[in-house]
């Protein structure tokens, strides 16, 4: 972070209260303080002037002319209702309100007058006002894009158990966002292999997130593992570890798929609350029941940091998402968190703010909750048919050889014999 604000945490904890949350986050702030008093003593003694004149100026009166010609269409954008691709027909970056006014500004701003630059700075003037118009909605209203409130959480639905011929299942929907999220039970031969600068190792659960350009309704091409996919799996994967059981209370391998089918707003989210009702339908005992939620921020001005101006809100739409100035992932159960990813757009977030959306985050994150008990509100209490069974027991050391036989002639006969796998 800077001097005055926080720019970004990211982490994973034991259940961790909000409060002690806030405390850590304070403390490690106030030595980046320290820090940033250093080397602007550094800067001082060695520094040389910013190169700004790589930075193109504002345009003087462009935001002005935007601002006179589609403030009130901008306003009936938000009052637009219906499916996500209904909305984008006029609002989205190349719907008809940025045709429209792209057209309208070019007759005043011309090419040849701007430079070939003209266009793009037109579209940030736009998008600018939309933010805007997005933060005094929320001031004159408390209402948001979509007409819910400030702190209120999309519709969700939940169907655990949805596809009979896996370990375990659960469709997970809230607004439109959506994921399919799948359970695999193996035994410690099935644990996925790693291998990287520190060795070889295994890992006994992990969680695989899959992101295909259909579920924003695009095609193109489907290969490897793309960086978002890759950090997004991952902070769904550690949201859910806390909850579940050790390897001595239950001797299974857990692999988890999320596959996103509908994309408006935080999937990372959904795969954390699609994946632990999976685990759950799939037998793993699971005492601790994690949820996520995505928050928001609206600011007036995205140059400053966020201060007692700045609204905050709950379980942020795609738009939120690109025209706010935060996405602050929070995941845990109904006592604490269990995994945190914050990035900002505007200058910085006030510990007190962050103390505010923590707060929001939580009651949300219980509503959530409270949605996925109706649908399962415990694990199964018996292992599908579809799981293959594990047991473990012990014999005399004098007849280990016995058992293995000559060469392994004897265990390789039972495990072909029975169909046992280790």
């Amino acid at each position: 972070g800077t001097k005055d604000a926080v720019l970004m945490i990211e982490g994973a904890a034991d259940f961790l209260p909000e409060a002690t949350m806030i405390e850590a986050v304070s403390i490690g702030h106030s030595v980046i303080g320290t820090i940033c008093d250093g080397l602007d003593a550094f800067r001082a003694v060695v520094g040389k002037p910013k190169k700004l004149d790589t930075i193109p100026a504002p345009i003087d009166g462009l935001q002005e002319a935007v601002n006179a010609l589609m403030t009130e269409r901008v306003d009936a954008s938000t009052e637009i209702r219906g499916s996500k691709k209904e909305r984008e027909v006029e609002s989205s970056p190349g719907g008809a309100m940025y045709i429209y006014c792209i057209e309208e500004i070019l007759k005043d701003f011309t090419e040849e007058e701007y430079g070939p630059g003209i266009t793009n700075a037109i579209k940030a003037a736009l998008k600018k006002l939309v933010s805007n118009r997005m933060f005094h909605k929320a001031k004159t209203e408390s209402k948001r894009i979509d007409g819910r409130m400030l702190d209120e959480v999309r519709p969700i639905d939940i169907d655990a158990g949805m596809l009979p011929g896996v370990h375990g299942s659960a469709l997970f929907t809230r607004g439109e966002s959506q994921t399919i999220a799948t359970a695999t039970l193996g035994d410690k031969g099935m644990q996925k292999r790693l291998e990287n600068v520190g060795g070889k190792g295994f890992k006994r659960y992990y969680l695989q997130y899959s992101f295909p350009p259909s579920c924003i309704g695009e095609t193109g091409r489907v290969g490897g593992v793309k960086r978002r996919e890759v950090g997004h799996g991952n902070l769904a994967e550690r949201a859910i570890l806390p909850a579940l059981p050790t390897e001595e209370e239950f001797p299974y391998s857990l692999r988890v798929e999320s596959l996103i089918t509908e994309s408006h707003g935080s999937t990372s989210m959904a795969s954390v609350c699609g994946g632990c009702l999976a685990l759950m339908d799939a037998g793993v005992p699971i005492a601790r029941p994690v949820a996520g939620i995505a928050m928001g921020m609206l600011l007036e001005n995205n140059e400053f940091t966020s201060d007692d101006d700045a609204y905050v809100v709950s379980d942020i739409l795609g738009n939120e998402d690109a025209l706010g100035t935060m996405d602050f992932k929070v995941a845990g159960d109904k006592e604490g968190i269990t995994a945190f990813q914050l990035d900002i757009k505007c200058e910085g977030l006030s510990v007190q703010t962050m103390e505010r959306a923590l707060e929001q985050a939580r009651v949300g994150r219980l509503h959530i909750l409270g949605e996925m008990s109706k649908a399962l509100d415990k694990s199964r209490a018996e292992l599908p048919a579809t799981v293959p069974r594990m047991a473990t027991f012990s014999i005399d050391e004098g007849s280990i050889g016995k058992v293995i036989g000559p060469g392994g002639k004897t265990i390789r006969s039972v495990i072909e014999d029975f169909g046992l796998s280790n």
